[in-house]
């Protein structure tokens, strides 16, 4: 049993993005994933304008007259949420730490999934894969995967997703639509993307606080890596050095974000000072549009 104000929490949590699926997304996420096929639904009586080639021979010559076969779409799909644990998820700068906003965001994207039918699965990692809990369907799923989004207390500090990519690649020999939900604050990563990206759809959702891509002009500040707990002083009050840290967390995202399109990968962009549903209503419009 879980503590009453754990259970309070993920409850709550719950029930806001419940509505936020019910009332903002509606039907937004069936329309962005198609599902693995097409299956055999039934037979009718051949009309005008059908396709000849879906002629059901075999009933036509039993009937005497022509029938066609019928299709519907294989709609069940696996989600996979591969989640970042590491410690640059506890920054902030604004009411919310971005680890705060990826547990909602995986609340929503989870509920989507198990409202559509769809299994789920979860996939905690740091700079190695701290806990994997297999796909599953249901509400009781969905408050597991809230709950340890939320509480789990990773081991490690430091971030390695092309691990957890390669983890995934290992587990799950079904293509799954994946989620992977990080600030994305380190190299290393290509490779094994580009090999996932082959087998499995990958949506990263990349999390980002503003005050992480610029300084405030504040005098002399002590900054700490939350990941690696190095520590370094920097005159803020200097142009040049506000200058420099700019350009290089620009870069950074320039990299990533070029690297996603030579992949072919759409990206969620959300902040931690802004809603995150527009973020995810557009992303999946555009993956509607593609189909049609």
């Amino acid at each position: 049993m879980l503590p009453p104000d754990i259970l309070k929490h993920v409850r709550q949590i719950h029930i806001r993005t419940s509505r936020l699926v019910r009332d903002v997304l509606g039907g937004e996420y069936h329309s962005a994933f198609k599902g693995r096929g097409m299956e055999f639904s039934e037979v009718r009586e051949y009309a005008p304008g059908d396709e000849i080639r879906t002629i059901d021979w075999n009933v036509t010559a039993r009937r005497g007259q022509p029938y066609v076969k019928q299709y519907v779409e294989e709609r069940e799909l696996t989600v996979m949420l591969l989640v970042d644990l590491s410690a640059s998820g506890r920054f902030s700068s604004t009411v919310r730490l971005k680890a705060e906003v990826a547990t909602e965001l995986c609340a929503v994207l989870a509920l989507s999934a198990v409202m559509n039918n769809d299994r789920v699965g979860l996939i905690l990692f740091t700079d190695r894969v701290e806990k994997f809990v297999p796909p599953q369907k249901g509400k009781r799923h969905v408050l597991r995967i809230i709950r340890d989004v939320l509480y789990f207390q990773p081991r490690q500090q430091r971030t390695d997703i092309g691990s957890a990519l390669e983890y995934l690649l290992r587990i799950s020999r079904r293509r799954t639509v994946c989620f992977l939900v990080s600030d994305f604050l380190t190299p290393g990563y290509d490779q094994p993307l580009r090999l996932a990206y082959r087998r499995h759809d990958v949506i990263p959702v990349s999390v980002t606080d503003r005050r992480e891509m610029c300084l405030p002009r504040v005098g002399f500040v002590t900054l700490r890596d939350l990941e690696s707990g190095a520590l370094m002083v920097l005159d803020t009050s200097s142009k040049a050095v506000r200058e420099a840290y700019q350009q290089r967390r620009t870069a950074m995202v320039e990299q990533r974000r070029q690297l996603f399109q030579s992949i072919g990968i759409d990206e969620i962009e959300v902040f931690t000072d802004r809603p995150y549903m527009p973020s995810l209503v557009r992303f999946f419009r555009k993956r509607e549009r593609r189909w049609h």
